[in-house]
């Protein structure tokens, strides 16, 4: 017997079915990363298909089929993609936040266990960030990528040596070696960015907006560069949305 549940996710992605259907990816509070049919929402006389777009908050019910739920009904919670989409930068930060927790989930239909929770909240506040269009888009980008890598268990040391603990600051930093690496467990091929790049690192991770606003804009582009080079290090495959990413690195925000 098919079983009706219902949940709150964020569209992650659409795929086109047929003629008028779509699939529907979410990851959703309580049952994790969805895949679901939403039938008839690419029809001119849907009712609630414009609902079913990435970026967008929704209140969602489904019953599950054998090979895809479907969802039978979808409220809108919240119309991120309104603030997000019509400006560039702000679009693509978020298509690169969107495909990251769909990475990192990556079990379908699985329970919400503490670590799809948290990316899920963590994707609700960093689309509502962008959406509000307060903070620039590569901050609100970066600081997702560095606490969603936290939650994986992937998180660079910043403030001490990751391999002998060595309390820093330091002066370099290698993806191979965790982060941050002192003079004496250095490996090869480790970079060398400003003590304004580790102390960014350390304020967008632990949400110091005062001292993340207040970075000037070579060391912004410095600490995006730490922090693509480091999850797309460990998730072992590169993120088709990165290069997308509009980095003009102005602190003015528009």
């Amino acid at each position: 017997m098919s079983t009706l549940y219902r949940d709150t996710g964020v569209v992650l992605r659409v795929q086109k079915l047929g003629e008028a259907d779509r699939i529907v990816t979410l990851l959703t509070r309580r049952c994790g990363k969805v895949r679901a049919v939403a039938k008839g929402v690419r029809r001119t006389r849907s009712r609630w298909g414009a609902r079913l777009e990435p970026f967008n908050h929704v209140d969602v019910q489904c019953y599950s089929g054998r090979s895809l739920d479907v969802i039978t009904q979808c409220q809108t919670l919240d119309s991120f993609g309104s603030g997000v989409v019509s400006d560039y930068s702000r679009y693509t930060a978020g298509c690169a936040i969107l495909e990251t927790a769909d990475r990192l989930v990556s079990e379908e239909g699985s329970a919400a266990h503490g670590d799809s929770l948290r990316v899920y909240l963590l994707l609700v506040g960093a689309i509502r960030a962008l959406a509000g269009r307060e903070r620039d888009a590569s901050l609100i980008l970066d600081a997702f990528l560095l606490r969603a890598m936290s939650h994986a268990g992937w998180a660079p040391s910043i403030t001490e040596c990751a391999k002998c603990a060595t309390p820093g600051p330091h002066r370099a930093f290698s993806v191979p070696g965790g982060g941050a690496v002192c003079e004496v467990c250095r490996p090869p091929g480790s970079v060398l960015p400003g003590p304004e790049a580790f102390r960014l690192l350390d304020a967008l991770l632990h949400g110091d907006w005062a001292v993340a606003d207040a970075a000037d804009a070579p060391t912004r582009r410095d600490t995006s560069g730490l922090v693509a080079a480091h999850l797309q290090w460990h998730m072992e495959r590169r993120l088709r949305s990165l290069p997308l990413v509009e980095r003009k690195g102005d602190p003015t925000l528009r």
